[in-house]
């Protein structure tokens, strides 16, 4: 398969407010709520955790012609394999809960395509009434035992999580089988299949971005990047920086709130050293990208646009690899109308700070193991209303 680079990001703290009905329902009452017609791109940006695609400078009401038109640059993957779900558990079905694994795999162009880890695990999860979406990032660092990989000759053993998508793509399994091998361990782990999944670009999310012209992001604190420095006011990698021989500036993303380009954001998204909670900041920060994106997709008139829009579908192409279990992206996207960038909900895994095994690696606390056995009960809503200590604080 082609050689990607992608990254994943993580959320902010949904506007919204917590789920409301302990009994894992929406806490709806009779009178219907009036809801804002985001355009169909805006929800799919919730949907694969990325700002991906859109069908028109409407607000949708969409055809599933339409939305083909859109998706179909998309490269579409069997990224799942045996961690799908089974007929029993409502795979290929879409009635019931919906759950997503996003992964970011931080490659870069010189890198072999079968020698990188996935360090962003975020499992999406959306319950049976369509108009919610979570978001839990696992920590790259977990200990996980990882299962025996046949098509790539891989025997298992207990490591990092994020070692499973290298076990899986080397020997010839590409990110299809590190996809794969990924999505096997995180069921093992904590027992919830997959309707799909998708990985991310890291080239192509910049150019998402570009095309949204910029995305407003809260850094918390100042954040000197490790990547990359300023030479003659540019930003560049600091491997290239360096062989320029030119004085060299360091990046610093400040705190407060800000409008950053594509390349700063992702820059922000990706630094961990330096940060008081490591990748567990980083995790939030990476969180706090897609719902900013998710929300400027809405609010920049680039659905109005031809120019943009042009841009926006281009970039979208490139930006992920996707499986949407067997379903048609089309239904898969339809079936998805109902979730806004609102209801985009952004969930702590061990109260977001690290948790040591004692050996370099870290666990699920038991409280982040009852979040996932919540998931797999489609009984998220109500483990949120009585944990919202869970809650991302990141806006």
């Amino acid at each position: 398969m082609p050689v990607h680079s992608p990254s994943l990001l993580e959320p902010s703290h949904a506007s919204a407010a917590p789920p409301t009905a302990p009994d894992g329902g929406s806490g709806k009452s009779g009178k219907k709520r009036t809801r804002r017609k985001d355009p169909l791109w805006a929800r799919l940006t919730v949907i694969f955790g990325a700002a991906l695609m859109m069908t028109s400078g409407v607000a949708i009401v969409g055809s599933k012609a339409v939305i083909s038109q859109a998706t179909g640059n998309i490269a579409q993957r069997n990224l799942l394999g045996d961690a799908s779900k089974t007929t029993e558990e409502g795979g290929a079905d879409l009635k019931g809960p919906i759950d997503m694994l996003l992964l970011g795999v931080d490659a870069r162009e010189r890198w072999a395509a079968d020698d990188v880890r996935a360090d962003s695990i975020i499992v999406l999860h959306i319950p049976a009434t369509h108009d919610q979406a979570y978001l839990i990032s696992i920590p790259r660092d977990t200990e996980a035992r990882i299962p025996p990989f046949e098509k790539t000759g891989y025997r298992g053993g207990v490591g990092k999580i994020n070692s499973a998508f290298q076990a899986g793509a080397q020997n010839g399994g590409g990110w299809e089988g590190g996809a794969q091998l990924m999505a096997q361990t995180i069921k093992e782990m904590t027992g919830v299949s997959f309707d799909g999944a998708a990985i991310i670009n890291f080239g192509g999310f910049k150019k998402v971005i570009d095309a949204l012209g910029s995305v407003r992001i809260c850094p918390k604190q100042d954040v000197k990047s490790i990547h990359m420095s300023y030479v003659d006011g540019k930003p560049m990698w600091n491997a290239d920086a360096k062989k320029t021989g030119k004085p060299r500036t360091p990046v610093v993303h400040k705190k407060g709130c800000q409008e950053m380009e594509g390349w700063a954001a992702l820059d922000f998204s990706r630094q961990r050293y330096g940060l008081k909670n490591s990748d567990y900041d980083r995790q939030q920060n990476q969180q706090q990208l897609i719902k900013a994106m998710a929300k400027k997709a809405t609010q920049n008139g680039s659905l109005t646009n031809p120019v943009k829009l042009n841009e926006l579908v281009k970039a979208a192409g490139q930006a992920f690899i996707l499986d949407t279990g067997g379903v048609s992206i089309e239904d898969f996207v339809f079936t998805m109308r109902g979730v806004t960038g609102n209801e985009l909900i952004m969930l702590k895994t061990n109260g977001g700070t690290y948790n040591a095994k004692g050996n370099g690696n870290e666990a699920l606390s038991e409280q982040t193991l009852d979040m996932f056995r919540a998931v797999r009960k489609d009984k998220l809503a109500e483990f949120v209303f009585y944990n919202p200590e869970v809650i991302s604080s990141r806006k």
